[in-house]
């Protein structure tokens, strides 16, 4: 029951994360099942995430859909391009040693935060489209986000958003809405490769599925408030990036 309990809120945690950057399901998710959940395997919890995390990106994406957020063709093309990638990624991830995963994960993780902090000043086109400029850096960078997100075992929203900005250059609140699709498309490439393989626990999935619902919810909301404050959501995400990425970095170098 206490394991239970620490998996309902984490998956608060999770979709709170999910629906204010897009990101940081199973970045979060992967972490939190290990060290404070204590599931045991990082292929498990890399498996059990992806699980729970497609269910709240859909979830989430429904709220960003309403409020106008999302880019549909944009985000299908890329998404689309995306889950080729992903199916890769997943296969090689599941013959690399965990360790490893993790601080190549973290790694990844650091880069993206100075990405995102460097580009806060910029405000971006909300009326971008899809078109013949666009499409071929959409299905480029949706199909290697795709695969890193599959090697990794994250549903990939801390590398999609930053990626349909630089395809696309639309605003973050748009590319945290649309990274939504891919990141559900990605986590179920992902879950599905995983499950075959047996490693999902189906009932933690379930409690994180829950606690994201009402997480979601919140950072829907939060999402919104500080899209109106220039460079805020910049800020935040890549702050929230890189504070995860130190710790599963010290976790995985065993430093704690």
């Amino acid at each position: 029951m206490v394991q239970i309990g620490l998996g309902l809120l984490s998956g608060v945690v999770v979709g709170f994360s999910l629906g204010i950057v897009g990101g940081g399901g199973s970045v979060l998710a992967v972490p939190l099942l290990l060290y404070f959940v204590g599931i045991g395997s990082t292929h498990l919890a890399i498996g059990t995430s992806a699980v729970a995390v497609t269910v709240n990106a859909a979830v989430n994406l429904v709220s960003h859909a309403r409020a106008g957020n999302v880019k549909w063709r944009c985000a299908t093309v890329f998404a689309l391009a995306g889950v080729i990638g992903a199916l890769g990624g997943s296969t090689l991830g599941k013959i690399t040693d965990g360790q490893q995963l993790l601080v190549l994960f973290a790694l990844a993780m650091m880069a993206i935060s100075v990405i995102m902090l460097r580009r806060r000043s910029k405000v971006g086109d909300p009326n971008v489209r899809l078109d013949r400029q666009n499409l071929p850096f959409l299905l480029g960078i949706g199909a290697g986000t795709g695969f890193l997100a599959g090697f990794f075992g994250i549903g990939g929203g801390f590398l999609i958003v930053p990626g349909l900005m630089m395809a696309t250059g639309m605003p973050i609140i748009n590319a945290v809405g649309s990274s939504l699709v891919a990141v559900t498309l990605f986590g179920l490439t992902t879950a599905g490769n995983y499950a075959v393989s047996g490693l999902v626990d189906w009932t933690l999935s379930g409690v994180f599925v829950a606690g994201g619902f009402v997480g979601g919810l919140l950072g829907t909301a939060a999402a919104r408030r500080l899209a109106k404050q220039r460079g805020a959501l910049n800020i935040v995400f890549a702050a929230v990036v890189f504070a995860v990425a130190v710790y599963v970095m010290i976790r995985a170098l065993h430093l704690l």
